[in-house]
């Protein structure tokens, strides 16, 4: 288990565990002879406090988990899934976009497309990734790739992490709806299988821009959603303390979206969150996307008409009939 990563508020008896185990550790062992003892028994405390936590995660909680600092992002897990990956960059109109990575690679002895939303971890790739909210830019850029995709045959991999799409004023004044409307047309009509995986949080036209997959794959603990539940509490409430409660309504989490059949399978995690243990989370990945990946490119070819009637499949229910007369 790791403990060098940072503790989330709901965590905070994690925290106080790992402080003691620390004080121990810088102890002089003559003062204290039995702190190897005493560290052993913290640590097994810590990994049954971690148990107990993560046994009855609230959605609110999820969400937290889902934009953890640490959480393994798109490129951390490229670098070890796919092989012969070439990043591609511009639109052809306008520019690049760092919150978007995309290109060709290799995966299970095939070539793919590689599309994935980027957040940074220092505040200077955050500001270069510009947090992971992509502009129309971006948009653009992973549309043009999908159809030279198409054109050559090539499987699209996709895989979502943002907050949203950017809504700056020059972002809106480029066309950001636009070029969202008009990748989600071109994912509906590409003749190849597109497999999606939500990674942390999927908030929003941002995430769902790039999400309209023949099979859609969530993380353990990610979240998707059409708002952040912090958007939603004020929209609701016209208070965003009440995001708690907006997330508990909003039914985002991967087992939740399962059972309503909007994703199709939840892949697991580590104990406590693949920012506790990304080696144990990318081997968890590696596994559902193979077993996945082969699915998709050893049934048929009609991928248009089967994502045509997946999504039209949403929001269907059943009626009871009223009961007859005795």
């Amino acid at each position: 288990m790791n403990r060098t990563v940072n503790e989330l508020e709901f965590e905070k008896p994690l925290a106080d565990i790992r402080s003691n185990i620390e004080r121990l550790q810088r102890s002089n062992p003559g003062k204290v002879p039995d702190a190897a003892a005493q560290i052993a028994r913290l640590e097994a405390q810590y990994d049954l406090t971690v148990g107990e936590l993560y046994g009855q995660l609230s959605p609110w909680q999820e969400v937290q988990i889902s934009r953890h600092p640490q959480r393994p992002r798109f490129l951390d897990y490229a670098r070890v899934l796919f092989s012969d990956f070439v990043e591609l960059h511009g639109d052809r109109h306008f520019g690049d976009d760092g919150a978007i990575v995309a290109g060709p690679a290799t995966f299970a002895g095939r070539s793919v497309l590689l599309i994935g939303e980027q957040k940074g971890r220092s505040t200077k790739e955050n500001i270069a990734r510009n947090f992971g909210m992509p502009h129309p830019e971006g948009y653009r850029k992973a549309e043009r790739l999908m159809r030279q995709a198409d054109k050559f045959g090539l499987p699209v991999l996709t895989f979502v992490d943002t907050s949203g799409a950017s809504s700056i004023k020059g972002d809106e004044e480029r066309g950001q709806s636009w070029a969202i409307a008009e990748i989600l047309r071109t994912m509906a009509e590409l003749r190849v299988p597109i497999l999606t995986v939500i990674l942390g949080e999927g908030n929003s036209g941002g995430a769902i821009a790039i999400a309209m997959g023949n099979r859609v794959l969530m993380l353990e603990h990610a979240t998707y959603s059409t708002i952040a539940p912090e958007a939603c509490a004020m929209v609701l409430w016209r208070d965003v303390a009440a995001a708690p409660e907006a997330a508990a309504q909003m039914q985002s989490t991967a087992r939740q979206l399962c059972q309503l059949g909007l994703v199709d399978r939840v892949v697991p995690e580590p104990l406590g969150g693949a920012q506790r243990d990304p080696v144990a989370a990318t081997a968890y990945l590696q596994g559902a996307l193979l077993e996945e990946f082969a699915r998709l490119t050893s049934a048929g070819t009609d991928w248009a008409e089967r994502r045509y009637a997946r999504y039209r499949a949403f929001g269907r229910y059943a009626t009871e009939e009223p009961p007859g007369p005795d």
